[in-house]
């Protein structure tokens, strides 16, 4: 599975400064205004990143292999 590299960079940024960013500014700010499942978000952030995460990986293992 090869994406196509704009695919590419916008994925890898979201997996790696949009997501844990935003789910950092949640996650601090629950405590401080009351918001509820700051741990829930976190922790599906974090799902979420390493599942992008993975794709990505896969994505470069093939591009490499077949290059």
């Amino acid at each position: 599975m090869k994406l196509p590299d704009k695919w590419y960079d916008i994925l890898k940024w979201i997996a790696l400064i949009c997501l844990p960013a935003l789910a950092t500014f949640y996650v601090a700010l629950s405590g401080v205004w009351g918001w509820p499942y700051a741990d829930e978000v976190a922790k599906t952030a974090t799902a979420v990143c390493t599942l992008i995460g993975a794709l990505i990986g896969i994505s470069t293992a093939s591009y490499y292999k077949d290059n």
